[in-house]
């Protein structure tokens, strides 16, 4: 293990790489990143990269945003068939006919679209949103437009009740965030009564409600720090993002909410990066994303949404 992460520091170092990591990596990934955040922070830190190679220690759809950001560095995912339900669930062909079908009926609206979607539906969007600036970006549509808010139900569920603006919602869900089972957290939140409970904007409203703070990654972190005195809090997201909140505020205890089939939820796309191969991706030069030719129109939209 020490080897391996010895290796990693040698060949990142060789190769002139910068690592970014997401907080749903294992830890040990976390710990060798040049950057670690939520999408919106790495989507921004990608851009502040000074070397040629950018190794992204995430899901598929967030290594294409860095080359998107950076059509002239290499951009390399440690492995290429890590995925993303979100993305999975709204295919492009499906909503360019959907958005069609809505224009036809005398329907005027802008498509704002979660991050967790694939370039070629980021090239069909008037906007991109993350769960960090979700809620600033729906209140800059103008009020003459109806939203359609896509690939997340959830999200887009949680948008409406802080915004007021109804939309149009896709049918989409996170397969981490959905298998939140609310019985077992009452159950927990009944032997913790003190406990605060914190969960992502993409579980289901039954955990929303249930909760004490919603919000993204980010606003979980700058929620925890600011509780002074110890605490005990039930985190309702991806289970590494523990990692993260005890590493930066160790004085608190976390508990993650359980699952309808397990004590904590894993995304399985997320488990597919290792140490093993962000070392052979780094060793290898690949895999590599290249440049596709709906990234032009897509880096437009990314750029007017989360850099400006």
């Amino acid at each position: 293990m020490i080897d391996l992460v010895e290796e990693i520091s040698h060949l990142k170092k060789q190769k002139q790489a910068t690592i970014l990591a997401h907080y749903y990596q294992e830890g040990e990934i976390q710990e060798l990143a040049d950057f670690t955040g939520d999408s919106l922070k790495l989507a921004r830190a990608a851009t502040q990269v000074e070397t040629p190679v950018i190794v992204f220690c995430g899901v598929h759809f967030m290594a294409e945003t860095a080359k998107m950001l950076n059509p002239e560095k290499q951009v390399l995912l440690p492995d290429l068939q890590a995925g993303c339900s979100l993305a999975d669930s709204c295919p492009a062909n499906k909503l360019a006919r959907f958005q069609e079908m809505l224009r036809e009926n005398g329907r005027k609206l802008h498509t704002v679209t979660y991050i967790n979607s694939s370039a070629a539906v980021k090239a069909l969007s008037d906007w991109i949103v993350t769960s960090g600036n979700a809620e600033e970006i729906i209140r800059r549509v103008p009020a003459e437009y109806e939203i359609l808010f896509a690939p997340d139900r959830h999200l887009g569920q949680y948008l409406q009740e802080v915004t007021g603006r109804k939309m149009i919602l896709w049918n989409g869900s996170c397969m981490v965030h959905e298998i939140f089972s609310v019985g077992d957290l009452l159950k927990v939140k009944k032997q913790m009564p003190r406990a605060l409970t914190i969960a992502h904007p993409e579980c289901p409203a039954n955990i929303r409600e249930h909760s004490d703070f919603v919000g993204g990654t980010e606003g979980m972190l700058k929620y925890v720090g600011g509780f002074k005195e110890p605490m005990d809090f039930l985190v309702a997201t991806e289970a590494n993002m523990m990692w993260q909140l005890e590493s930066k505020f160790s004085r608190h205890r976390y508990h993650p909410v359980p699952g309808i089939t397990c004590a904590c939820n894993k995304c399985p796309h997320m488990a597919r990066n290792t140490l093993e191969k962000l070392r052979d991706c780094l060793a290898a030069g690949r895999p590599e994303i290249t440049w596709q030719p709906e990234f032009g129109k897509a880096r437009e939209v990314l750029q007017r949404s989360l850099l400006n």
